[in-house]
């Protein structure tokens, strides 16, 4: 009977009181539960159902498709229109930089990045379930997909003999041909992600924990900042991919330094520092902008007229953007060719691509009060992709400045980023040749400040030594992998060694021995809680691990070195004792008629240290006890006999109860070792039983026909303290 009373008084304390006979499973599954009963359908009907059309179902499946049918017709236009327009334009025009300058990083020419910034944001607007994260161009995204152009298309291949027998590359082939690549890649990427959303396969990015991508995203920075360095400096040098790349970049623009174009490297500057000020300014007032100060289309604008005006091109060698065609580009099918080259970096890039994306989604989600869903995400971003690469774009995420922007200056649905790919359209078809004398250094000051939110992270740094030393290590290894080994191979180590932490934290799990609180049915750890006393003669096991392959031999070794008992040792111990008994009664019958004097034996046994044995002799050494497991009793050797000690105890404890509360599933192995378990510890006597075992969790000990001879049921308790109580109450009717 379970009663449960509070006085009226608010500051009384609620009291739980349960009055019940102690449960074990055996009980419970005869008497106390009954299993509903289910006919299992066949496999024929499963599939007749799944393929059963109706009405609800296909308004389900087209809604889901396309999420724009279900907010659309109940758009506000009153509460939103304004929000969405304002949002709308400051995004747009923050995307025309960017996507200016991350063509750069692509490796192609940049107009195409003004193609990446309008395609896949339009239909965003239709398949997409988040309303405030801004798709498009993205620096990391960019700068692997521009390692693996240099690496399909690189300068040799286009090398041509100029003049004095020097060699010049055909920058025109090369371009074309790395386009050609990238828009492949990007078809791959989005097939990819397409199908794993098709798959269900939305979970995926769990396995890219938060520490591994934010060290990811730093070390892309550093990748990022040091391909950008020849750009802000005027040198030319080679693109370097793969490990070390940083490294041999680096080196490549030391060597050149000497050759530094000097008016570059000031309008660099300038940018940068003016940027860094309105970036601060619109952070520090946010609340009071009505829209944050577009700092980087100004500078755009400004250090487009300015080298215009002052033909720096010609006067003072300084790099610009160089020709943009107006207009849209037709459609064109892919290279389908290069695509057994290109699928390991697709499926990277389509994996980081939608964690990016997806975190952003639920960041904002979260905030707003609504739900992103996974694998429609997945969908989502596989159509962007595959469908806009036939209009030349290359892969694209979400953007976390701009959805900021996006959030920030009332942003409300999808709407804003359809409006601001609008904006982006309008520069294409009509000014897009406005900006060909843009210097090549101002978007890579744009690249620069934008990546201070990235080097930002390094402050996890502190934080996690703080609170989790193996996330520390997990960002630590995604870091200076991918900053050494690219950012291709280090997103490989960096998974597989989050992966290790996994099996090391089964490997080595937290081990306790359990007290009870007196007064009351809860137990906790003794070294930890100076009220928790253990129960006399009872030991309580609890390891905060699942039970499977890899571990189920460390458990058994915490098990016998927590609770202090080794079945192996105690018996080898009995053996040893009975041998030294058997000596010295054939010592004290030779001496009861040869001499009066007395030898006894004094065996000491003790679980926790091992055992010892001595032997003393002489009438002025004699003892009349036996210490056994540390417990002293008398020591009648004259009626003692073999079987006598035989039947004395080797340990005090005569029940040991595992806390199957952690243990969230357990494997074939798990299951037989646990068995063994309690037979071994049944040959000394002590018997072992399982408490707090979750149903999942009995069931697949039943599927894995644990439950038979000796192991019954009634082994099994549903919490400790019905085990306790079972084991006293035995204790006592023995």
């Amino acid at each position: 009977m379970e009663h449960v009373t509070a006085s009226e008084e608010p500051s009384a304390t609620l009291m739980y009181q349960v009055e019940r006979p102690v449960f074990n499973e055996g009980y419970i599954d005869s008497k106390l539960l009954h299993r509903k009963k289910r006919t299992p359908k066949s496999i024929q009907l499963r599939i007749a159902e799944h393929l059963r059309c109706s009405s609800k179902k296909a308004r389900s499946v087209v809604f889901g498709f396309l999420p724009i049918l279900t907010w659309l017709p109940s758009y506000p236009l009153k509460q939103y229109l304004f929000g969405d327009i304002v949002s709308g334009i400051s995004t747009g025009v923050m995307q025309l930089p960017q996507g200016l300058a991350y063509a750069m990083l692509a490796a192609i020419p940049p107009v195409f990045g003004l193609y990446s910034s309008f395609y896949p944001v339009l239909l965003y607007t239709f398949f997409g379930t988040s309303k405030h994260i801004s798709i498009g161009t993205f620096a990391v995204i960019s700068l692997m997909i521009g390692g693996v152009a240099v690496r399909e298309a690189p300068d040799s291949m286009f090398a041509v003999h100029g003049t004095n027998a020097s060699q010049v590359v055909d920058f025109e082939a090369r371009d074309a041909r790395r386009v050609e690549v990238v828009v492949a890649l990007t078809t791959l990427v989005g097939i990819i992600q397409f199908v794993l959303g098709l798959l269900r396969f939305g979970f995926l990015a769990i396995y890219l924990t938060e520490p591994l991508v934010r060290g990811f995203t730093t070390a892309a920075a550093v990748h990022v900042s040091v391909s950008q360095i020849k750009y802000l400096l005027g040198v030319h040098t080679a693109r370097f991919n793969g490990p070390l790349s940083v490294v041999h970049s680096l080196d490549a623009v030391f060597r050149n330094i000497a050759s530094t174009n000097v008016v570059t490297l000031i309008i660099g500057l300038v940018c940068i520092v003016f940027l860094y000020f309105i970036k601060d300014l619109n952070e520090r007032f946010k609340k009071k902008l009505p829209i944050p100060i577009p700092g980087e289309i100004i500078v755009v604008i400004v250090s487009t007229g300015i080298s215009y005006g002052m033909v720096m091109s010609e006067n003072y060698g300084v790099e610009v953007v160089g020709k943009i065609p107006t207009g849209l580009l037709p459609p064109k099918i892919p290279d389908f060719s290069v695509f057994p080259n290109l699928f390991p970096d697709a499926f990277a890039i389509a994996v980081v691509g939608f964690s990016i994306a997806i975190s952003l989604a639920k960041i904002f989600a979260f905030k707003h009060g609504y739900s992103v869903d996974g694998n429609q995400e997945l969908i989502a971003l596989g159509l962007c992709n595959f469908l806009s690469s036939f209009f030349h774009t290359f892969v694209v995420t979400a953007s976390m400045s701009r959805s900021l922007v996006q959030e920030s200056t009332g942003g409300h649905t999808e709407i804003a980023g359809l409006l601001a790919s609008l904006l982006v359209l309008l520069v294409v078809v009509a000014i897009g040749f406005v900006f060909q004398p843009l210097p090549t250094t101002v978007l890579a000051a744009i690249i620069f400040v934008n990546l201070l939110g990235m080097f930002r992270q390094i402050k996890d740094i502190p934080a996690l030594w703080r609170t989790s030393k193996i996330e520390l290590a997990i960002w630590l290894v995604s870091f200076f992998a991918s900053v050494f080994l690219g950012l291709d191979y280090g997103l490989v180590v960096a998974m597989g060694f989050a992966i290790l932490t996994v099996i090391y934290r089964t490997q080595c799990p937290k081990n306790a021995l359990l007290g009870q609180i007196p007064g009351t049915g809860l137990y906790f750890d003794v070294n930890e809680y100076e009220e928790a006393e253990e129960c006399s003669g009872i030991k309580i096991f609890q390891s905060n691990a699942s039970i499977y392959f890899a571990n189920s031999d460390l458990y058994v070794s915490a098990l016998k070195a927590k609770t202090g008992i080794d079945p192996a040792q105690l018996l080898a111990a009995r053996k040893s004792q009975l041998k030294y008994a058997k000596k010295d009664n054939g010592k004290r019958k030779t001496e009861n008629h040869c001499s009066p004097v007395k030898k006894n034996a004094v065996v000491l046994l003790d679980v926790e240290l091992g055992v010892t044995r001595e032997v003393v002799a002489g009438a002025e050494k004699q003892m009349d006890h036996v210490y056994t497991n540390g417990q002293m009793t008398e020591n009648h050797a004259e009626s003692e006999s073999e079987d006598d000690l035989f039947l004395q105890r080797l340990t005090p404890v005569h029940t040991i109860v595992l806390d199957f509360t952690p243990v969230n599933f357990i494997d074939s192995v798990g299951a037989k070792t646990i068995k063994s378990v309690i037979k071994e510890f049944a040959t000394v006597d002590v018997k072992v039983v399982l408490a707090g075992c979750s149903r999942t969790l009995l069931s697949d000990l039943r599927t894995l026909k644990f439950f038979c001879e000796p192991v019954t049921p009634d082994l099994i308790f549903p919490t400790i303290h019905d085990a306790v109580l079972h084991c006293r109450h035995s204790k006592d009717v023995q």
